[in-house]
């Protein structure tokens, strides 16, 4: 996909990677660039191609709203999530219950409303930004885990589903990243506008799916192995 003039939209775009991806979105020539976030004061740009929209991605009276709003967008990314939520054998089932409509319900109604925009504007391309944690096992995190592996599997079925009307699908993998989500974690972190750029390079590319840094390369390589190869 040539994104040089697309029309893009990403969701949690106010911080973090979405914000990189905005920035990332018009170094590559973007031509409107829908920066949705729950309050869309913070998602406001002295770039004029940056639109600002109000969209939790949880409300789907709000994400018809956007797609109609949208209606030119070529490539959508979807971004939001959050985490939290903590094991699924011990901590608040229903925290882990909202994690979920972000993580997953949230990619699902966005890819819903905007396939049929995607396909009226030629197929374009659909990114869903996922975790190593989609394929690892990583203690306290199950709850994450499970909406990130959830997610992976729409995404493959998307791909499918999508294929004739021309839509590329892409899923991103990564460990962890220097955003606020993970700062309390004194780990290794790549850059978001790396991650960002491998992004967006991907989806130039036409290719289906990101391994953004060595551990999620490295988880990658393990589903073939044991089970506990997946332990974090």
């Amino acid at each position: 996909m040539i994104i040089s003039g697309a029309n893009a939209l990403v969701t949690g775009a106010s911080r973090g990677l979405g914000a990189a991806l905005v920035e990332g979105l018009l170094a590559h020539g973007a031509g409107t660039v829908y920066a949705a976030a729950r309050d869309p004061r913070t998602a406001t740009h002295k770039d004029p191609r940056v639109v600002p929209l109000r969209l939790d991605v949880t409300d789907l009276r709000q994400v018809h709203e956007v797609a109609e709003r949208a209606g030119d967008v070529d490539l959508l990314i979807n971004n939001a999530g959050v985490s939290g939520a903590g094991s699924l054998l011990t901590a608040d089932p229903e925290r882990a219950r909202a994690e979920m409509e972000t993580n997953l319900w949230g990619p699902v109604a966005m890819l819903r409303a905007f396939a049929p925009v995607l396909a009226r504007n030629g197929g374009g391309a659909a990114v869903t930004v996922l975790s190593a944690l989609s394929w690892a096992a990583m203690p306290g995190a199950g709850a994450y885990s499970a909406t990130k592996a959830a997610a992976w599997s729409f995404t493959n079925t998307a791909r499918a589903e999508l294929r004739d009307q021309g839509t590329q699908v892409v899923g991103v993998h990564l460990g962890f990243m220097d955003t606020e989500m993970v700062a309390h974690l004194d780990v290794p972190k790549i850059d978001a506008a790396t991650v960002a750029e491998r992004i967006l390079d991907a989806v130039a590319a036409g290719e289906e799916e990101v391994l953004a840094d060595a551990p999620s390369r490295a988880i990658k390589e393990a589903l073939a192995g044991p089970p506990k190869g997946l332990e974090i």
